[in-house]
């Protein structure tokens, strides 16, 4: 019978590797997209064994993406609440959100943005599994955002109409900045969300 600290090694060794799957499959994945991403590049980048990444996801590539996909969920969230001030009104915390995914985007030499939107390009007509992935966590940052327009006195249809305002802005940004390696798109739409933002919060609820 095995000692329980090789036993605790051989489960940290194992949550390491698996840790180390997902962050590589995250930044793939921002990068270059799900179909370009190949499992071998995959566990080489993660110093993994090829074996390992059908231990840990028994559903290759799919699982994988998908378990990549809903842990981004909280982490981007987290991400954009880094430029959260409690004591900014709305329309200075959209702005404030926006300079500080743009500061994310010119950091990365304008190579990551948002992996779930990268997959939900590519797959949401050929694969089921990884739509709903997408969509699901998507609600998750509209939840958020209907919550903090709700809190802030804005009428519910509104503030479900703003959060989607929001991410639409906030993706499209992205995708242009990429293109034009440039932050100004997510200036431009980061004062427009907040101006439309503003005008809603000004109708009381």
């Amino acid at each position: 019978m095995p000692s329980r600290t090789g036993s605790t090694t051989r489960s940290t060794t194992r949550s390491t590797t698996k840790a180390r799957l997902l962050d590589t499959a995250a930044e793939l994945f921002r990068r270059q997209g799900y179909a370009s991403t190949g499992l071998k590049q995959l566990t080489v980048q993660a110093g993994a064994p090829f074996g390992s990444l059908y231990h840990h996801f028994p559903g290759g590539k799919d699982e994988l993406a998908e378990a990549v996909i809903r842990g981004a969920a909280d982490y981007y969230l987290d991400l954009a609440l880094e430029s959260f001030d409690p004591d900014l009104d709305p329309p200075a915390m959209i702005r404030a959100m926006f300079a500080g995914a743009a500061d994310h985007l010119r950091e990365s030499d304008y190579a990551d943005a948002c992996p779930v939107a990268t997959v939900a390009l590519e797959v949401a007509s050929t694969n089921d599994r990884l739509r709903q992935a997408t969509h699901d966590v998507f609600e998750i940052w509209l939840a958020w955002l209907e919550s903090y327009f709700t809190d802030a006195g804005m009428q519910a249809a509104a503030a479900r109409t703003s959060a989607v305002h929001f991410l639409i802005a906030l993706e499209g940004a992205f995708l242009l900045g990429r293109a034009s390696r440039s932050t100004e798109a997510l200036s431009i739409a980061g004062d427009a969300v907040a101006a439309q933002v503003a005008a809603e919060l000004a109708t009381g609820p």
